[in-house]
């Protein structure tokens, strides 16, 4: 029952070098892993904080990349309307980015698998109810929904990932639910209730671990659909604060002035974004045909 209820690191080896052997994937799951490294270390790493007053100066504003100011700082990326050193600003604004995408997708993966478990562990009415409210919420575009909850609660961080949440869980209840469907009737779950242990252990500690393959590559691709989302929202001005940088604010930022040749207040943010989602969907593709057996070699 041990070794059914719970995958054994000898079962994931081979999905690690089955995911190897795809070299665009390797690259992707590297460039993921270099944005990850100085999203945290950002600050640390920055010329400057371009959201302190006292580190920025307006005369150095519109500076184009690889200009050095009068008052002697280098500016690799260049600057934009405020004097902002674009370098900087980036990283904050990954950092930011990520923080969205990967707390939204952390928090709608314990709801959404949490709600899919139950769903088809318990069925009868409790599946009936949960799956009419995935339905639903299924049946809304993405964008749409988060724009009338922001539209409602105002800007934020936590507001942004609130809303994502609420546009993200159905997704993974959906997934969990078809999964544990499939696994609740097996041999160890009945092993697991003839030995008497309570619904939440063998929910948990039983079902769960046998329903997150799917999880893992949607919440792969729910990353960066996050991501992607807070940059439009942050975009149409309905995202994130201007002192709360993002890479969407900082390509909103830019827009209005590219046909004045100021092209990399807004092109260098856009291409560090479609990197990092490009990367994020290119590692999710991988693992979806990793861990799918119809999709398998």
């Amino acid at each position: 029952m041990t070794e059914e209820a719970v995958p054994a690191p000898s079962r994931w080896r081979p999905v690690w070098q089955e995911f190897c052997e795809s070299k665009t994937a390797v690259l992707a799951l590297w460039i993921c892993s270099l944005m990850l490294l100085a999203a945290v270390f950002g600050p640390w790493i920055a010329p400057q904080n371009p959201y302190d007053l006292t580190q920025i100066s307006f005369f150095d504003s519109r500076l184009p990349p690889f200009s050095t100011s009068p008052d002697g700082p280098y500016y690799l990326l260049g600057t934009d309307n405020q004097g902002r050193d674009m370098y900087s600003a980036m990283l904050y604004g990954l950092r930011t980015s990520l923080l969205v995408g990967v707390s939204s997708g952390v928090l709608a993966i314990i709801l959404g698998v949490s709600l899919g478990l139950v769903a088809a562990y318990a069925g009868g009415g409790v599946d009936a109810l949960i799956m009419r409210i995935v339905d639903f919420m299924l049946g809304f575009p993405t964008i749409l929904v988060a724009l009338m909850m922001l539209a409602i609660l105002g800007q934020g961080v936590e507001k942004v990932i609130l809303a994502l949440v609420v546009v993200q869980w159905a997704y993974f209840a959906r997934a969990v639910r078809a999964t544990a469907l499939s696994e609740r009737n097996k041999e160890y779950i009945e092993a697991a209730r003839s030995l008497g242990l309570s619904h939440t252990r063998i929910v948990f500690g039983h079902l769960a671990p046998n329903c997150m393959p799917p999880v893992i590559v949607i919440g792969t691709m729910q990353v960066a659909s996050a991501i992607s989302a807070e940059a439009t929202l942050s975009f149409l001005g309905l995202g994130l604060p201007i002192t709360e940088p993002s890479l969407g604010l900082l390509i909103s930022n830019g827009f209005n002035v590219m046909l004045a040749g100021l092209y990399w207040i807004s092109v260098f943010p856009g291409l560090l974004l479609l990197t990092l989602i490009f990367a994020i969907n290119i590692v999710g593709d991988r693992l979806r045909e990793v861990l799918n057996p119809r999709n398998a070699k």
